[in-house]
């Protein structure tokens, strides 16, 4: 991102827009004025709701909007606001993309790490072994009610159509589920 902002020294400052000094026409810089003041504030709050922290939004915006005017002898006006939503929407994807990668690796890493206690396999081995346990114990339709929400990321609605039951039995099932896992662990889940 940086090399965007070196190349073209587009800096977007609290809903200010200003280029560099430069050879730009009278209607390039007009139509991105217009552009930027049309779309800045949703295109922040798209990134905003997208990410929640607003300092990222700021960023997003910058590297869109440089995205854009990078483009602008190629984009059809029909098309501006779609476009922008889609950079915008990708830069995020990517994003994340990047820090799953980064976490993959550092945990890679952090498990291969020769400064890890000699007890820490054995610990994360009977760990395991009391989490199997516990789930054994949970009955078999709120275990799997449990899977599919901790596991799979599956919201109460997405696993009540899946099963063909509603919302409220669901509801019932995970409340079973954390009922036994904090007894048998004696913490908050």
């Amino acid at each position: 991102m940086s090399f965007l902002f070196f190349f073209l020294r587009l800096y977007i400052n609290q809903n200010r827009m200003t280029l560099p000094p430069g050879k730009y026409t009278p209607e390039e810089v007009a139509w991105f004025r217009h552009i930027f003041d049309t779309y800045y504030e949703s295109i922040r709050s798209f990134a905003y709701f997208k990410t929640g922290n607003l300092d990222f939004a700021d960023d997003i915006v910058q590297e869109t909007f440089l995205k854009i005017w990078s483009m602008r002898g190629s984009i059809r006006e029909e098309t501006v606001k779609a476009l922008l939503y889609t950079i915008a929407g990708n830069i995020i994807k990517n994003h994340y993309k990047h820090l799953k990668v980064e976490y993959s690796f550092q945990k890679e890493n952090s498990m291969e790490s020769p400064s890890e206690s000699a007890d820490a396999e054995v610990r994360m081995s009977e760990l395991n072994a009391q989490l199997q346990q516990a789930l054994a114990e949970i009955p078999p339709g709120s275990r799997e009610v449990f899977l599919m929400n901790r596991i799979e990321g599956l919201s109460y609605a997405e696993i009540a159509e899946r099963l063909n039951l509603s919302v409220k039995a669901i509801e019932k099932r995970m409340s079973e589920a954390l009922r036994v896992l904090r007894e048998r662990f004696k913490y908050k889940i």
